[in-house]
């Protein structure tokens, strides 16, 4: 069975590096071995979450907006496209830029990968569901997304940045991978960017209620990002083109999601129901079988366990500004 340290990387391009998600990939190849070039424009990305590996033997930051072109020196074995704002905060304030990611990005990304004879994945999202009418989603499942709508900027670029890869696979023969991300979360996540993990630890550690929207009985899947590491190196190091979902199949509520940060952080909080956003997807949670299956994937850290760590990186945390 193909496992995320089966392929040892030479030269992996990280792009959206110093993100969430893309630092931690970043520290996880790395520590395997490889060299990395980090690219990243800082939009949505902090340079504090990639400080501690400036100097790490090995490690390359390259800052460029990668819908201008990509310039790398030495040619990459491995491309993860993960230059994209993910949280509502950012895709909401950066409408065009994201759109801009996730098309002439992608395809920039795409032909560095095609150039070098490089793997190339694509990080995609659950918003290619958009609001879904099947639960859980698998990998068949077209979606329902509002193709106008506040969330449509984030949801059809990834969406089309999914198209663009297999169209470049087809065309071109460059080897490609698709990962669908859930709702990943845990350390170096911000607190103001507007999704409802760091949202709702940031409200208990301050005392402050925890904003729920609508009746909270719209659920997600929590998958800690170190479960979502493994998920993603474990694609690239299988020769699957996916896509393939990368997420927890467990799912909670928005209210019991709250109750139980303020259960972990020790918080005095109370709760209290806001207007609920518009395209709020009512539920997200992921048929994992094929990772299952194929890679021989399984998530592993618990919620509880993984938001009792999430909640001690916050408390140590520099305050937002």
């Amino acid at each position: 069975m193909t496992t995320a340290l089966s392929r040892n990387w030479e030269h992996a391009v990280v792009t959206g590096g110093a993100g969430f998600v893309g630092s931690h990939l970043c520290a996880a190849l790395l520590g395997a071995g490889a060299a990395v070039t980090c690219v990243d424009d800082f939009s949505s990305g902090r340079p504090e979450n990639i400080s501690p590996l400036l100097e790490q033997p090995g490690f390359t930051l390259v800052q460029a907006d990668v819908a201008e072109g990509l310039r790398i020196k030495r040619p990459p074995d491995l491309v993860l496209h993960f230059a994209s704002p993910e949280s509502p905060a950012d895709y909401q304030r950066l409408p065009l830029h994201t759109l801009e990611t996730g098309s002439t990005g992608t395809r920039n990304a795409l032909d560095l990968a095609h150039s070098s004879g490089a793997r190339f994945v694509l990080a995609s999202a659950s918003g290619v569901y958009g609001d879904p009418r099947q639960n859980p989603q698998d990998e068949r499942y077209w979606g329902n997304v509002n193709p106008v709508g506040p969330r449509s900027c984030h949801d059809e670029a990834k969406r089309f940045g999914e198209a663009l890869t297999t169209a470049h696979a087809d065309a071109r023969g460059t080897d490609t991978c698709i990962v669908r991300l859930f709702t990943t979360y845990g350390p170096r996540m911000r607190g103001h960017d507007g999704r409802a993990v760091p949202t709702f630890v940031r409200q208990a550690l301050a005392g402050d209620p925890l904003t729920v929207t609508g009746d909270g009985r719209q659920t997600r899947s929590l998958c800690y990002v170190d479960d979502t590491v493994r998920g993603i190196l474990a694609a690239a190091a299988h020769g699957m083109r996916g896509p393939v979902n990368i997420g927890n199949p467990t799912e909670i509520t928005m209210l019991d999601l709250a109750r139980l940060v303020v259960e972990l952080a020790e918080s005095s909080s109370e709760i209290r129901h806001i207007d609920r956003p518009v395209d709020d997807p009512a539920v997200c949670c992921p048929d994992i079988t094929l990772a299952r299956d194929k890679l021989g994937w399984d998530p592993q850290v618990r919620a509880e366990e993984g938001l009792r760590r999430t909640i001690a990186w916050f408390r140590e945390a520099p305050t937002e500004e």
